[in-house]
């Protein structure tokens, strides 16, 4: 049983992202990213079954295993694109840098008008960056790890969503711009998004996710003590 369980889960976890993934390029619509219907169907079940997490991750943690090898793989897009990236290195970190300053305020400032909790407020501002770095920013600033996780998610999957048809409204086409939206609002992903539109798209994602999750650590603290 205790090896019939973890595979059993991985099983179902698979089965209903490939079933989501096909729906999706089918029908291709934003509310049918498979990340966000496969991560839904995925918690019904557990809830409908009364699996306790803990139970479910003893199998599908050999996929989340796999997150690391698929960040590397990042690389990749980065070294085909190697002379482009040279070539705008400064409006890349530029970009990158007053991106990942408006994300933190504007979350802050939101939450600030709408009277959110200061301890909430320490979770939500490193929203933008992955869940690892965003969970040690929220320790350090004296928020609370496990909702800076949950905030992560809801970036990522809403920015993974909504962000084609917002680039597209506002007419941003260049895969630069692109690729750097993806990766400093959205983190990894949004950088599996931008691979889906294109390579350019992934490389500069994936730069620009790197380079969020630094200007975020350094800066976090210092705009919170700012404003509260």
């Amino acid at each position: 049983m205790k090896l019939f369980l973890p595979i059993l889960f991985i099983f179902i976890t698979l089965l209903i992202y490939f079933v989501m993934k096909r729906l999706y390029l089918r029908i291709n619509h934003p509310l049918l990213v498979p990340i966000f219907t496969s991560s839904l169907l995925v918690a019904c079940f557990l809830l409908l079954a009364k699996i306790p997490y803990g139970t479910y991750m003893d199998g599908a943690k050999w996929i989340d295993e796999l997150l690391g090898p698929a960040v590397v793989a990042l690389a990749i897009p980065l070294y085909e694109h190697r002379e482009t990236i040279k070539r705008n290195i400064l409006t890349i970190i530029l970009s990158v840098f007053s991106g990942s300053i408006v994300g933190m305020i504007s979350g802050i400032a939101l939450s600030m008008i709408t009277h959110v909790k200061d301890e909430l407020i320490y979770s939500l501002a490193p929203k933008s960056v992955t869940t690892p770095i965003a969970m040690e920013i929220s320790e350090i600033v004296g928020g609370t790890p496990a909702l800076a996780a949950v905030y992560v998610m809801i970036a990522g999957i809403s920015g993974a969503m909504f962000g084609p048809f917002l680039m597209k409204v506002c007419r941003i086409k260049h895969p630069i711009s692109r690729g750097i939206g993806f990766g400093t609002a959205s983190h990894g992903i949004g950088t599996a998004r931008a691979l889906e539109i294109g390579h350019a798209e992934g490389a500069f994602s994936s730069i620009a996710m790197t380079l969020s999750a630094v200007v975020t650590s350094f800066l976090c603290p210092v705009i919170l003590s700012i404003f509260l």
